[in-house]
């Protein structure tokens, strides 16, 4: 869930709220009771805690053979030998 920030237009108190996204947003300043907006804020940066984390990690188990099938095929001595 994230941590939203807010401002009341009255007081000019800023505070913070957790709530799931789907959470009507607060509508109300709890140290004045006035009328508060939800700010717009940078987010959070991604945190990678463990022993690691790479990017095979959670990869499909057919994904070497799908990237072999994307690769373009080499061109044939037969096409090489009509364009000379």
């Amino acid at each position: 869930m994230p941590t939203y920030d807010y401002k009341c237009k009255d007081c000019g108190h800023h505070f913070e709220a957790f709530h799931s996204m789907s959470a009507d947003p607060l509508t109300e300043c709890p140290k004045c009771n006035g009328v508060v907006a939800r700010q717009i804020g940078t987010g959070a940066g991604v945190l990678f805690k463990g022993s690691g984390f790479y990017e095979t990690d959670y990869r499909r188990s057919n994904y070497n053979k799908d990237k072999a099938a994307d690769k373009p095929k080499p061109a044939s001595d037969s096409s090489a030998k009509k364009k000379s």
